[in-house]
């Protein structure tokens, strides 16, 4: 199971729980069940895009955390589906949808989406973007300052810039796409991924690797100094410089992600969270007040024309961000070789 842990407080002190509340988003009550990874980034998605529109509709916002897959299944395959609006991986979506665990999206929010110029590779019969983030080079600025890595050929070099090098412990975390163009493969030419080739380039600087599993872990990492470069989520990066911490983000060859929301198959009150995913894509400056809430970039274009001046270099989606970018990372080829690549990973990692 993965672990996109984000959190800096517990789901205890989120606004509203789904425990405090009573379970929920079922019969006749208008509510729905938001469920996320949790922590703040939560906090401020809810507060940015689900309460506003809640109470603009009357609708009560339920809050649970974090999204566990095996426990979207099971509700599935009970009957018994608590959640409704649920912020996933798009690989996770893909194969989920085609398995027949989630609601399709209605015409009305198709259109919706290309209304809001929302990336089509980002979408699928089930799913639509929620947030865009990068997986950029975050470096301590103490110890790099302006003479830092540029590009991820020079992130593996550890002569010319030397320290432990930070790695999400996880597969579609971005660690073969960089490792491959670190070794001169193309962007264009990534897909599918050179396994063999990856593993070797990482095998040259495998003593070097400190693993993270949380977002915390993340910025700790770089910020003091124990892994001076870490291949980042931006947002976390953002987040941590303005509240003071020696790290910065470089975005050459970042590489473009993204969360999805989907709704589980048979959640009685599927017609009102597709009421929100279309007020979500008609609504940019919701999306625009999270860019600044949270750090991660919008799933609509329009959104970052309102998001304000001084932190637009840094959003993901926006133009000083794509203009440097290296690829969108392939869910699709993800969706279809996760379990493979996961198994050979983690022997790696043991040897």
């Amino acid at each position: 199971m993965r672990t996109k842990a984000i959190s800096l407080v517990s789901t205890a002190t989120l606004a509203l729980t789904l425990t405090a509340c009573g379970g929920g988003g079922g019969g006749d009550d208008k509510s729905v069940t938001v469920t996320m990874w949790g922590g703040q980034a939560q906090e401020a998605h809810v507060a940015s895009y689900f309460n506003p529109w809640g109470e603009e509709a009357g609708v009560k916002i339920l809050q649970d955390s974090p999204t566990d897959y095996a426990k979207l299944d099971a509700q599935v395959d009970s009957g018994k589906v608590n959640w409704g609006l649920v912020e996933v991986e798009p690989n996770y979506a893909e194969t989920a949808c085609a398995e027949g665990k989630l609601e399709k999206l209605p015409e009305r929010v198709v259109t919706a989406a290309q209304e809001a110029e929302v990336d089509p590779a980002q979408m699928n019969d089930c799913a639509l973007p929620i947030l865009q983030y990068t997986f950029s080079i975050a470096y301590n600025t103490d110890t790099f300052g302006d003479a830092h890595p540029t590009n991820w050929e020079e992130f593996f070099d550890t002569e010319k810039f030397p320290g432990k090098r930070g790695f999400w412990k996880y597969v579609t975390g971005g660690i073969f796409e960089a490792a491959l163009l670190a070794d001169g493969v193309a962007p264009e030419d990534l897909y599918p991924l050179d396994l063999d080739r990856a593993f070797a380039k990482l095998d040259t600087i495998k003593d070097d690797i400190v693993w993270y599993d949380t977002g915390d872990q993340q910025v700790q990492l770089v910020a003091s100094g124990e892994a001076p470069l870490v291949q980042a989520w931006n947002g976390r990066i953002t987040q941590a410089a303005k509240a003071g911490e020696p790290v910065a983000n470089e975005y050459g060859e970042n590489l473009i992600s993204y969360d999805q929301v989907v709704i589980p198959k048979g959640y009685k009150n599927a017609d009102l969270a597709q009421d929100w995913m279309v007020w979500f894509l008609e609504n940019p400056q919701a999306q625009a007040d999270d860019v600044e809430a949270s750090g991660y970039g919008p799933a609509s274009p329009k959104a970052v024309e309102l998001v304000p001046e001084d932190i637009r270099p840094d959003v993901a989606g926006g133009a000083d961000v794509n203009d440097q970018t290296a690829t969108l990372i392939d869910y699709s080829y993800w969706a279809e070789n996760y379990a493979d690549v996961t198994e050979r990973f983690n022997t790696w990692i043991a040897k």
